[in-house]
């Protein structure tokens, strides 16, 4: 996902575990979605809309995202960021989530990326509460912070440039409430991670803030195994 800059997955999608790459033609993934997946008409609608683009590999699994709108419910969220939105179908997923009166701050560089989910979040009636800001995101983050808005927002997705997901995760956990979470994608990055080569700046960015999230006192984590990885982050 763009947010800082536009980037083109460098991983290997044969090896995440998305249910529109790699795992597409697995039975186990299609018994999962099968007895699990309960998807919006327009959110399905988007997500075939986002299969026809040659980039649609920085799309969220379906399953991860009705995974992440589940804890958005469950904490009763109300105001949630998303840095790095794409076409847009995490963005639709997290608006349809939350509440008449809730917002979605959408992050991202690339009006190309984003004008493809814009009718869909209108046909949804859900456009309202998308806030969606085209600019470099850490300066959006800092225009949060400085607006004000520190410790107001309740959930959190990242999942853009990896040189940057340190300074995202850090302006994100100003942002987030107690109790809120922050959930990291691509963690496992295809399975780079476990030997991050040194030229691989990508790669060595997301090991280090795994290994910097593990040690971090300020949350509490479950790194699990859905799509290419997710971190949970639970703001103490």
């Amino acid at each position: 996902m763009a947010s800082g800059r536009r980037q083109v997955p460098s991983y290997d999608v044969i090896n995440t575990f998305k249910s529109h790459t790699g795992a597409k033609d697995n039975p186990l993934m299609g018994y999962v979605l099968d007895h699990s997946l309960r998807e919006h008409p327009v959110l399905k609608k988007l997500k075939l809309r986002t299969l026809e683009h040659l980039e649609n590999a920085m799309m969220v699994a379906c399953e991860q995202a009705q995974l992440m709108a589940n804890l958005a419910k469950l904490i009763k969220a109300k105001k949630a960021i998303e840095v790095g939105v794409f076409t847009g179908y995490n963005a639709l997923n997290l608006a349809l989530a939350l509440p008449a009166d809730g917002k979605v701050v959408a992050c991202d560089v690339s009006e190309e990326f984003t004008s493809v989910g814009k009718p869909f979040w209108k046909e949804a009636g859900v456009e309202h509460k998308i806030d969606l800001r085209i600019q470099p995101a850490l300066q959006t983050l800092d225009e949060l912070v400085a607006a004000g808005e520190a410790e107001t927002f309740d959930f959190a997705f990242i999942d853009a440039d990896k040189a940057n997901y340190d300074q995202y995760y850090e302006k994100c956990l100003l942002l987030i409430r107690k109790g809120g979470i922050i959930a990291i994608d691509n963690v496992l990055w295809g399975g780079k991670v476990l030997n991050p080569e040194k030229g691989d700046k990508d790669t060595q960015c997301i090991h280090k803030l795994n290994e910097k999230i593990h040690r971090d006192t300020r949350v509490n984590i479950s790194m699990i195994t859905v799509g290419d990885g997710l971190t949970l982050a639970f703001k103490l």
